[in-house]
C-alpha cells in the first residue's frame, strides 16, 4: 500500500533534519608557527617543562622539545 501523504511529508522533514543536523560546522583554526623559547636556558630534557614554560611566560599555544644541534631546545607554537 502507498503511504498516506501525511507520511510521506513527516519521513521528508526527518531525512532532511537528520542530514543538516550531521552536517559539521567548520572550525577555523589557527595556523600555528614553531619558535625557539626566548625564556628557555639550557637543555630542554622534559616536554611538560618545555609546555609549562612557553604557555605561562611567551603565551604560546604550546612548547615541545625538539632536536636542534648540538642538543634538544624548546619550542614554542604559537598563532602566525
Amino acid at each position: 500500500m502507498a503511504m498516506s501523504l501525511k507520511s510521506v511529508h513527516f519521513f521528508a522533514l526527518f531525512f532532511i533534519v537528520v542530514l543538516l543536523a550531521n552536517q559539521e560546522m567548520p572550525v577555523a583554526e589557527a595556523k600555528l608557527c614553531q619558535k625557539r623559547s626566548k625564556t628557555w636556558t639550557g637543555p630542554c630534557i622534559k616536554t611538560k617543562n618545555c609546555d609549562h614554560q612557553c604557555r605561562k611566560w611567551e603565551k604560546a599555544q604550546h612548547g615541545a622539545c625538539h632536536w636542534q644541534w648540538p642538543g634538544f631546545a624548546c619550542f614554542c607554537y604559537v598563532n602566525c
